[in-house]
This record gives structure tokens, sequence and C-alpha cells, in this order.
């Protein structure tokens, strides 16, 4: 029995159908799994951040040391005490600065005694010549025994005053020796905490002479008072100015940012070797009490905020192509090129003027092979791997 000719022909259509079919989704192109952000309104914010790492320091630190050099012979004071001001911290030996003083302060009543001799006895002769000016002038003895009278009178007084010179002289050396005495001690110039002690009681103390670096004996801060000092690039610089609105995070406290505000910026550039130069600002916490316990030396990084608009259309800033242009997402399965105009802009969020609506989906992912205009696309919906 003959098979109808109309069945071979549908027969042999299916299978060039099959055929073509099959070859089709052989070399069909592949679409490139992408990462897309839908365009929302938000805050944008134009910043700049420090080159290096900042550091908190403190308002008040002072590295104290003796004028002159000695024994350690009183220390009243451990690392991590909090002192107050005016209060004793070292004392080296100095006993035989206290002998000095002593004996110049013996000098000094012995003085004050031959003062009220001294102004004793002119007080006396000015009485005697008073007495015999009135004798004269009732004829009962002579002008010589007057003016005798008179000219001891004026001696004496001379010899009162000149004691008066010695005592002064001598309160004088008491101070000299009490400045010398002051030498060997150390107080506390502000209230603060015992940071480092270089020296132990018995052992020498020696100052640090000009231009020979000695480690201080006594580290004193100040820590109720910090503040950020970071540095920033010298291209930066002319847009920073004290009352910049700032963000402060800290390496201790990582995932969170404190408000502050910039409070100096240095007035000269630092040259570092081997890296760019840099100005210095320092900036200090809103609220100071938002951080907690805070060390000094802590390692911190500031981010100056330039300029803010809130409720703007924006984009992810790793979505933008060179030129301002962005990959949309098509509806049709295809990506797409687009132009857009751009504001303000920072790491995160780069703020859309025109070309973009609220909805559209742009590609973030854009290092990915084989992302480009026109190419099929597949959502990657896979949470990010993240950091550890």
């Amino acid at each position: 029995m003959r098979t109808p000719p109309l069945r071979h022909l549908l027969v042999a259509l299916l299978l060039a159908l099959s055929i073509a079919a099959g070859l089709w989704w052989a070399t069909r192109p592949q679409p490139v799994a992408v990462v897309v952000k839908e365009i929302e309104r938000g805050l944008v914010e134009s910043t700049i951040a420090n080159t290096r790492a900042g550091t908190v320091e403190a308002c008040q630190r002072t590295r104290l040391s003796t004028i002159a050099g000695g024994r350690i012979e009183l220390l009243p004071v451990k690392e991590g005490d909090r002192v107050r001001k005016g209060q004793l911290l070292m004392k080296l030996w100095n006993d035989d600065q206290q002998a000095q003083v002593a004996w110049v302060e013996s000098q000094v009543a012995t003085a004050r005694k031959r003062v009220s001799e001294a102004c004793v006895v002119a007080a006396n002769a000015e009485r005697e010549a008073d007495r015999q000016s009135a004798l004269r002038a009732q004829g009962f003895v002579s002008g010589a025994r007057e003016d005798s009278a008179r000219s001891e009178a004026l001696a004496r007084r001379a010899t009162c005053e000149a004691a008066k010179a010695d005592v002064a002289q001598a309160e004088a050396r008491v101070s000299l020796n009490r400045v010398e005495q002051g030498r060997t001690v150390l107080y506390a110039p502000f209230a603060g905490t015992i940071a480092k002690i270089v020296g132990e009681v018995g052992e020498y103390s020696t100052p640090s002479p000009p231009g020979v670096p000695m480690p201080p004996a006594i580290d004193l801060i100040d820590d109720s008072c910090l503040y950020v000092k970071a540095p920033m690039d010298e291209v930066d610089a002319p847009r920073i100015a004290a009352g910049q609105a700032v963000r402060i995070s800290l390496d201790a406290l990582p995932r969170q940012s404190f408000p502050g505000r910039v409070r100096r910026v240095a007035p000269y550039v630092s040259a570092v070797e081997k890296q760019a130069r840099t100005v210095d600002i320092e900036a200090t916490f809103d609220d100071p009490a938002a951080p907690g316990k805070l060390l000094v030396g802590y390692s911190a990084d500031v981010e100056v905020i330039l300029a803010a608009r809130a409720n703007v259309l924006r984009v992810p800033t790793p979505a933008l192509l060179e030129g301002g242009r962005v990959l949309l997402a098509g509806a049709d399965g295809l990506l797409e090129e687009r132009q857009v105009r751009t504001g303000l802009a920072n790491w995160e969020f780069t703020e859309v003027l025109a070309g973009l609506s609220p909805g559209d989906r742009v590609v973030t992912s854009l290092e990915r092979v084989g992302v480009r205009a026109g190419a099929h696309y597949s959502v990657d919906d896979r949470p990010p791997a993240s950091s550890k």
C-alpha cells in the first residue's frame, strides 16, 4: 500500500523544523546575568574623605620633664591615675636647695631685725635734731651743734633705708632659691589622666636638652575633651572650612558613624616623604558622649559633607559609565543604553537631573563579561557575598 505524497511532505517538513529548532537552540545567544537596581528618590551628598587614617587626639596633652636632672625621690602617682590641677606629680632630690632656702630665709629674718634697730636709732636721731633746732632758736646751743645733730639724723636714716634694702635683697635671694628648687618638681598644669611615667623612685631623671629627643618623665592627657585630626589631600583643602558638617567613623567601632563639625583647618601643607601633600583638619563630635569611652590614639576617618540634597532622583554611582551613560534592563529582555544628566555625586549615589524616571532598572554589575547595550540579560537575584 503506498503512502500518500502529502503525508511524506508533512513528515519532511516537521523533520526540517525540528532540525532548525535544534540548531537555533544550540546557537542562540546566552543571556548575561546582571545585577539591577531600581531608580528611587533619596539623599545625595557631595563629600570628601581623608587620604590616610586620622587619629583621636586630646584637646590638652603635655609631656612633662623637670628642668633640672636628678634622682627621683618622690613619685606619688602611677599610670592611669586621675590628677587635679596643681597636684604634685614628681619630686627630685633637692635637700641641698631646701637647706639653701632655709639659710637665706634666716638671713631675711636677721635683716628685718636690723631694720627695726636702724630705724629706731634713726627716729631717735631725728628727734634729737629737732630738739637741738629748738634750743638754738632760743640761743642755748650753737649752730654747729644743731648742724651736727641734723647730720647724725640723716646718717641714721640712711642706715635705716640701707637695712630695708638688705631685706629686699635677702627676699630676692629666697625667691631665686625657690625658683631653683622648682626646677626639681613637677606639678599638673591641668586636670587629666597620667598616660605614661618614665622612671622609678631612686632612678636618675634626665631632662631633654635642646635638639636631643628624650622621653618625657610624665605624659599627662586631658581626655575630657577629644577631637579627630585627619589629613586631607591638598587638592580638596580649598573646599573645607571650619563649621562644615562631617561624619566620623572609628576602626574600634565598626559600622558606626558619628556627626560632627570641622573645628580647624591647618594653615599650611604637610609634606610627608613618599606620600601626597596633605592639609590636616580637626573635627569634633556633635555629641562627645555618643561614641562612648574613646582612647587617645584611636584611628579614625573623617568624611566632610560639602553639600547635600534630600528627596532627589538618584542612581547608584557604580551604575554610571563614562560620559554619563547607564545600561537599562529593558522590558524586551535586552540591555538598553541611555544618556543621563547628573548633579551631586559621591561614591555611593549620584543625583539624576534628566534621563531616568522612578522605577527604571539600571545595571550595577558593569564589570561582568558580556554586559553591553543590546545584549540579552537575566536578572541575578542572588545576594552579594559578604566579605569576611
